[in-house]
């Protein structure tokens, strides 16, 4: 271990948004209002210094607003003891009425892994039920049971220094650039220190990533498992394949290879099926095949299927018989999606595991856990998966259920459903920092847990590198650590022998020293060993530096790759290929919902938006959900962009702005996955979504449900931006946005309104019929008036001290000018030009409209950048950097910078707009 010198005011500590896993500095200036500086910290290895606007945006984050600050027990606020009784007893009762498998934990990759450990202790040996799932079941679980089918142990193989070493890298169901934009940057580095390094994209859409691509694939989605049984038929074609390598470590690949041949491999119909150009696939093939160091790296689009597993061993069948893995700049790589995913793996976070990479069907396993636990109890059996868990809520198997750090009632597929469950269950405890979210208003039970900034603890991100996440901000009101939270309701129960922790350090010990217990050649070598830590003590915890696992007793350092040496964790020691026949997605589409749902993630945002929603900056460059389509699609079906549109499947609806772009293949649909029902009235795209899942992952089918599209008729369209707090309004299409110290919310509703002025009313609530009799001449405050009956517009403002406090606008979408400009003088004093144009909506000086926010590092609009291309002449995007600071910190805007680019230079898009 080393120990890290820190100034006195600065924290190291760990980002907790993707599975990157960067390090960042925080460093307190204000204690009072928590105010905190955070920048990237230089030393960690897996970010160097640099982060995303999301990580860089933290500090906007960790204020009270919203916070859930006390237990609660039916809506009125109790001692701890009162709800931690609450807790146990029901849970208890539960237990003796109906037994262990009737009670469930829903779990989160937000956890740290010391959280992990207790609440997976305390179910699977104490309860004595495997009933505890993650929503890491929804983003990683392919890949965990692809590893295990193929290496027999959950393991990725490389590290992040592969990004600069390989000479070929293939991503594949990834948008690396808006998902993981700091690797993304590694890579993009690299390939600019090495332009003969090629990359290929092999994605539906073409997203950001492809700015750096050589090469794109548009795959069609469901293909995967063709398209790599295609490329593995090729390899043995060409003489590519690692003979002496299948021969001495793998097990499995003629009948591997026997399938994969048998598919319809001629190059014009595979490419015809899987809808790409023939030459652009044969040159894949080349590449792969003539490049030893080919790395490809893979994360949702690959895992988020019905065939997710059979899409993994796909990837890894082509690495195993090339010998490439585990090796410099070669390897299957699994980009993770949250920042304690891997954690939540290596303590047995999944129903389907046991702690310390051990397996649950394995009796030796079962035993060796359940004596190092001294438990009453181990779990005999997998436990249900989300989608099962929830389903088993729903018909009243499971009776009681806690919740801890995540959203289901939005992240989960057919999400109107497992509202409908959480609403009907006899007990439904959420542990949580944020008191209103879609899942909390269905809690009988809250319980205020600490938030990033205030929790420590580990974390394990994407290469297997351990991090402390360390607290630099004091517990707010009587939030506690999840840890403790589980520890004291066990000991409620009966359990207080097995969760005496005294601090996350205490925890840690006893899970460092399990992955140890009988890991050796005697009982059978594991892959996850951390056995070096297992006496820490909580100075040395304290200042624990990064490390990567394994990392075994008497080793002084972690290990980077494994499976150079050919061995596997496999009971002969043998990887294992997999024959598999590729099968389409579990629900077609068809005539009454020809089109294919894609959903994920976007570039400034992060899950539900309960930490990127409170940073006003992370919503300037996408406010809204939007539903991206294709412009034929689009023209086929009168929708024009920025329209409201409905999208319908056989499990529910959702509405959104319509996004027209080529990027998107026709026929396919892409809306994002974070808008929820506190947000919005209609925009949980999790509501749609199709629940079918893998039969061996449990991962649900995210990327492809049949929807039907339409036009939503609005009757009316506005907009309200307010430094009033206000409720969600009542409308068909309601969205809320935060701004800087202002709320603006997009609306459109159906029906005949007759008064506009009633409806701006309605909108604004009991405040807003206050103010529509304020005495315009008032010194005070004004209320400002625009009525165009005709054109069915109307539009108010309420200058209150010479500060523009809020403003309605109603009428026709067309008519309705941008935000921008409007919000950047909400609170502010108005100059008189500024006055005498705010009911116009536009301003008088058109170079104070900067237009949507492109840079959200910097708040760098759209229009601003236009001008400055227009009228500097700029011709790359490192000269917008140097005009304006767009895309100089994290890079996330630059392949659209590049894009604004081009279009002014091609003249599609007037550099004066």
């Amino acid at each position: 271990m080393n120990r890290l010198p820190l100034a006195d005011a600065t924290v190291r500590t760990t980002c907790p948004y993707c599975g990157v896993g960067c390090g960042v500095t925080a460093t307190v200036t204000d204690s009072a209002a928590r105010g905190v500086d955070i920048a990237g910290d230089a030393m960690h290895p897996a970010n160097a210094g640099k982060l995303c606007v999301k990580g860089s945006a933290l500090g906007e984050t960790v204020h009270l607003e919203g916070r859930l600050l006390h237990p609660e027990v039916r809506g009125e606020r109790v001692s701890w003891d009162t709800a931690l009784t609450h807790v146990a007893d029901g849970f208890a009762r539960v237990i003796r009425e109906h037994g262990p498998g009737a009670v469930a934990f829903y779990v989160s990759g937000q956890l740290l892994t010391e959280d992990y450990y207790v609440a997976n202790k305390l179910m699977k040996g104490f309860i004595g039920t495997a009933n505890i799932d993650t929503n890491s079941r929804l983003c990683m679980s392919s890949s965990v049971a692809g590893h295990k089918r193929a290496f027999g142990s959950d393991t990725v193989p490389n590290c992040y220094e592969d990004f600069e070493l390989a000479d070929l890298v293939v991503i594949t169901g990834s948008n690396t650039a808006w998902c993981h934009p700091i690797l993304f940057q590694r890579l993009k580095a690299a390939k600019e220190r090495r332009p003969g390094m090629r990359i290929v994209v092999i994605d539906p859409r073409r997203t950001a990533t492809c700015d750096i691509a050589d090469l794109h694939l548009p795959v069609k989605a469901g293909e995967d498992v063709r398209l790599f049984n295609a490329l593995l038929a090729c390899l043995a074609t060409h003489g590519a394949l690692d003979d002496a390598f299948i021969a001495a470590h793998t097990s499995g690949f003629a009948a591997a290879l026997a399938t994969a041949v048998a598919q319809d491999n001629h190059i014009p119909h595979l490419a015809r099926d899987l809808g790409v150009d023939a030459l652009d696939l044969e040159r894949f093939f080349s590449w792969f095949a003539t490049t030893p160091r080919t790395l490809t790296l893979y994360s949702q689009g690959v895992n988020q299927s019905s065939a997710g597993a059979d899409k993994v061993n796909a990837i890894l069948n082509c690495h195993l018989a090339t010998g490439r893995i585990g090796t410099p700049g070669a390897g299957p790589f699994s980009l993770t999606g949250q920042p304690n995913a891997m954690g939540g793996r290596e303590v047995g976070g999944l129903a389907n595991m046991l702690a310390a990479h051990m397996d649950i069907e394995n009796p030796v396993h079962r035993e060796r856990v359940q004596r190092f636990w001294q438990s009453p109890a181990i779990a005999s059996q997998s436990g249900l998966k989300a989608v099962d868990m929830f389903e088993a809520v729903h018909d009243g198997r499971i009776k009681a259920i806690w919740i801890v750090a995540t959203n289901p009632v939005v992240s989960l597929p057919d999400a109107d459903r497992v509202r409908a469950a959480l609403a009907q269950c006899e007990l439904v405890v959420v542990s949580d920092c944020i008191a209103d979210t879609d899942t909390t208003r269905l809690a009988h039970v809250k319980l205020p847990a600490l938030g990033w900034g205030e929790k420590d603890g580990t974390v394990t991100n994407s290469e297997r590198r351990i991090s402390r996440q360390r607290a630099f901000l004091p517990a707010p009101g009587e939030a506690r650590a999840d840890w403790w939270i589980f520890c004291e309701v066990a000991k409620r129960m009966g359990f207080g022998q097995g969760f005496g922790f005294d601090s996350a350090a205490a925890i840690f010990r006893e899970h460092a020293a399990l992955s140890a217990f009988e890991n050796d050649a005697v009982h059978g070598l594991r892959d996850f060993d951390i056995g070096a830590l297992q006496a820490v003590d909580a100075g040395g915890y304290d200042v624990l530096a990064p490390f990567q696992w394994p990392q075994r007793l008497g080793q002084v350092a972690g290990q980077a790759r494994l499976f150079a040496d050919g061995r596997f964790f496999t009971p002969d020691g043998r990887a294992r290929f997999l024959a598999l026949s590729p099968r389409g997605p579990a629900n077609a589409t068809d005539a009454d919902f020809p089109f294919v749902l894609n959903t994920g993630r976007i570039r400034d945002q992060w899950h539900t938006m309960t930490r990127t929603g409170l940073a006003p900056r992370l919503l300037q460059h996408i406010g809204e959900p939007f539903c991206a389509l294709h412009p034929e699609d689009a023209a086929r079906l009168g929708i024009a962009a920025l329209d409201i549109v409905e999208l319908e499947s056989r499990w529910g609806l959702a509405r959104a702005r319509a996004q027209l772009t080529t990027d998107q293949p026709a026929g396919t649909v892409f809306m994002p996955m974070h808008w929820t029902g506190v947000l919005t009235s209609a925009s949980r795209v999790g509501a749609v979504v199709n629940p079918a899942v893998d039969p061996v992952s449990g991962q649900p089918e995210n990327k492809h449900t049949p929807v039907c599209v339409r036009r939503f008729e609005a009757s009316w369209h506005g907009f309200v931006l307010s430094t009033v707090p206000l409720r969600l309004p009542s409308a068909a299409y309601a969205v809320a946005v935060r701004g800087g110290k202002f709320w603006r919310f997009e609306l459109a509703g159906g029906g005949e309104i007759t008064d506009r002025r009633e409806l701006a009313n309605e909108l604004l609530g009991e405040w807003g019929k206050e103010q529509q009799g304020v005495d315009s001449a008032g010194p005070q405050a004004q209320t400002l008036e625009y009525v165009d009956a005709g054109r069915g517009v109307y539009r108010r403002a309420v200058i209150a001290e010479g500060r523009l406090q809020s403003v309605c606008f109603i009428g026709p979408d067309s008519g309705l000018p941008e935000r921008s400009w409007l919000s950047g003088l909400i609170g502010r004093e108005l100059a008189p030009l500024e006055r005498r144009a705010l009911l116009s909506g536009r301003p008088g000086d058109p170079a104070a409209d900067t237009g949507r926010v492109i840079c959200a590092c910097f708040g760098v609009g759209e229009k601003t950048i236009r001008r400055a291309i227009a009228t500097q002449q700029l011709d790359s995007v490192a000269a917008i950097g140097r005009s304006c600071k767009a895309g100089t910190n994290c890079g996330s805007c630059q392949p659209e910078l590049k894009e604004i680019l081009a279009g002014c230079q091609a003249g599609t898009v007037p550099a004066s707009a």
